[in-house]
């Protein structure tokens, strides 16, 4: 987890096959704990391909019986059925936008959020912005993209930076991006 904390989450992503791992990482971790995700990863990778969506969306039954059998994954048929079904969906808003990136970035115009709240203990879990992000994607076809699990996704993709401003993380990813101060319960 730290090694995650410290290296990844958080930093502003912009690549388009790593933003699709990062949204089907939330996905498959829906009702289960971050840390066994973390620790299923590797495995999870090697099944799904590299989670290359153009790889992905190819898959068939067999594949499904395949990472079924795989040990190491998380042994949900809907959610691997889910990850093949969004890799069609994720290729899908690449097209229409050019990349995935843009789609996404563009509901914040490439700025990263910073919110005020650590101190007070007032972030949400879910705001405007991913309940916004996640009706337009259910309407595109993906599954598994609550506003709870997007708000998530923002996090770890830099959209969103939760990090504590007592965190030596927060003022390093601060530099890094384009940043805005955000009211983090606004609606959209």
């Amino acid at each position: 987890m730290k090694a995650y904390h410290d290296q990844e989450w958080g930093v502003p992503l912009h690549d388009d096959r790593a933003l699709f791992e990062f949204l089907m990482l939330e996905a498959l971790q829906c009702g289960l704990s971050w840390d066994l995700i973390l620790k299923k990863r590797e495995a999870l990778k090697e099944a799904f391909r590299g989670f290359d969506p153009l790889t992905i969306a190819t898959f068939g039954e067999c594949d499904v019986t395949r990472i079924m059998a795989t040990d190491g994954v998380i042994h949900s048929e809907r959610k691997i059925r889910a990850v093949i079904k969004n890799a069609r969906a994720y290729l899908a808003v690449a097209k229409e936008y050019g990349s995935f990136d843009r789609y996404l970035w563009g509901y914040t115009k490439g700025k990263t959020l910073f919110y005020k709240g650590h101190g007070t203990g007032t972030l949400p879990t879910a705001n405007g912005l991913s309940r916004a992000i996640s009706r337009d994607l259910k309407k595109r076809g993906f599954s598994f993209v609550g506003p709870v699990t997007i708000y998530s996704y923002l996090e770890a993709v830099g959209v969103i930076n939760d990090h504590d401003e007592s965190c030596p993380r927060y003022q390093a990813l601060f530099s890094l991006s384009d940043a805005v101060w955000a009211d983090p319960f606004e609606e959209s």
